[in-house]
């Protein structure tokens, strides 16, 4: 089986969760001997064509022009990809290996619906979030547009997985994608990041720089967007600091941070509580490894990934009971859950946790040791080789398998010489780019998914 992921983000490359889902999901693929091509968009600080050590290949493509806004930006980064698989598909074609396409969210629909039809492959698709979801609606015409884009990808997949069965549900009642179509897969985590040794001096000097040594570490780490529920936290601040003087508060995440420090001063807490800014892999591991408890107040999540890393650390967690969380964080067993959007309820918990260590730690020790199953990599990777299998299987027991240009049945070389799929291969990667929609205003990424950056 060979599979071309098709992500707009991938390591080096990390804007939100996708980039460190699809990365840790292609190196188990490969290990099981899934032949695994990742398609992504170039960056400075990696190669174009990469074979990584673990026999992952990585082709990183670029722009035909400067775009003018986030939504060209991916119209263009389709163009590319586009480009660079159908050279990957005429080199493989006469070998017939099966193989298919997986795509990660509406902004690889273009390229994968196109080779879809073009080569008539099957196409899997894993939708990470959903516009609908992160902004309780669609509100303007840039959120129309993803919306369209999310609704068209879960038409055109074979199969559809999400990582929790509140995504199950969500998929299927805003993009009326059937239940029998979508597969649930939870995210998993590399708990073996946070097993380095460091000794207790090395940790109790790294500590320093965020808290007193009587101070307990109430940490978060998320991007600083509403649905995150970053004002719950600090409008719990003041009821948590009522219960223990000693808490602090530390946020870690890139974002504008100004808005939410002068609340906090004007709360009386600022001095209990600390921005960090965004934090690299190793610095956040050991800030994790310090931490107290971890709290994710979100307000909508798909999954949270983050909540896995607090728990792989070993950090007792609070959470809310919104969305993919609460499969995630099970109530008084894997970490302690709260009313999502209600800070009476964070405070609660919280100080619940801290009032009692023993109990945070039996559930801290209980979380990790769900970690070896439900969340494990491996495991995950065995869940999705069975979609693979399964859509491999239904396809070539499809009408579909008449119309391929893959050498499985009679007259697929033919259908390839009368659609000049050669030709198209060896053309200029200079294309000129489709019609868009009119969207102003857009000069940044929106919130893309579920995961949060450190």
């Amino acid at each position: 089986m060979r599979v071309i992921m098709l992500s707009w983000e991938y390591p080096p490359r990390i804007v939100g969760g996708i980039s460190p889902h699809v990365h840790d999901l292609s190196q188990q693929l490969q290990a099981k001997g899934v032949e695994v091509h990742v398609v992504t968009k170039a960056t400075p600080q990696a190669p174009d064509e990469e074979v990584q050590p673990s026999g992952v290949h990585v082709h990183r493509v670029h722009l035909t022009e400067v775009p003018n806004d986030f939504l060209h930006e991916i119209q263009l980064l389709n163009l590319a990809t586009e480009t660079r698989v159908r050279k990957l598909l005429e080199d493989w074609r006469p070998g017939g290996e099966p193989t298919l396409f997986h795509a990660h969210d509406w902004l690889s629909l273009d390229s994968a619906r196109e080779l879809k039809y073009e080569y008539s492959l099957p196409l899997v698709a894993t939708i990470h979030a959903t516009e609908f979801g992160r902004h309780g609606g669609i509100h303007n015409d840039t959120s129309k547009y993803i919306h369209e884009q999310e609704y068209w990808l879960s038409y055109e997949a074979w199969r559809v997985i999400v990582a929790s069965e509140f995504m199950k549900h969500e998929v299927n009642r805003i993009f009326d994608s059937p239940l029998d179509k979508i597969d649930v897969i939870y995210n998993g985590v590399n708990a073996s990041k946070f097993d380095f040794e460091w000794s207790d001096e090395e940790k109790a000097a790294y500590r320093a720089k965020f808290a007193e040594p009587d101070q307990k570490i109430i940490l978060y780490v998320g991007r600083f967007v509403r649905e995150k529920g970053i004002h719950l936290l600090l409008d719990a601040a003041n009821m948590i600091l009522a219960e223990d003087q000693k808490a602090k508060i530390v946020i870690v995440g890139g974002g504008d941070k100004d808005r939410f420090q002068r609340f906090s001063d004007w709360a009386g807490v600022g001095d209990n509580v600390m921005f960090t800014g965004f934090m690299s892999s190793r610095p956040l591991y050991q800030l994790y490894r310090c931490a107290d408890l971890a709290v994710f107040p979100s307000l909508y999540e798909p999954f949270g990934i983050v909540a896995l890393e607090a728990m792989a650390a070993g950090v007792p967690v609070v959470a809310s009971d919104a969305g993919g969380l609460k499969e995630v964080v099970l109530h008084d067993k894997t970490g302690t859950s709260m009313f999502s959007g209600n800070a009476e309820s964070l405070a609660w918990a919280v100080i619940r946790v801290l009032k009692d260590p023993v109990r945070a730690r039996h559930l801290a020790e209980s979380a990790k040791a769900r970690l070896k199953t439900d969340f494990n990599w491996s495991n995950i990777a065995d869940k999705t080789i069975e979609t693979y299998d399964q859509v491999w299987e239904e396809f070539t027991h499809s009408y579909w398998i008449d119309q391929t240009l893959w050498p499985i049945v009679p007259g697929a070389e033919e259908r390839a010489e009368e659609k000049h799929v050669r030709e198209k291969a060896i053309a200029s990667a200079t294309t000129v780019s489709r019609p868009r929609p009119m969207v102003s205003g857009l000069h940044r990424p929106p919130e893309l998914d579920e995961d949060e950056e450190g």
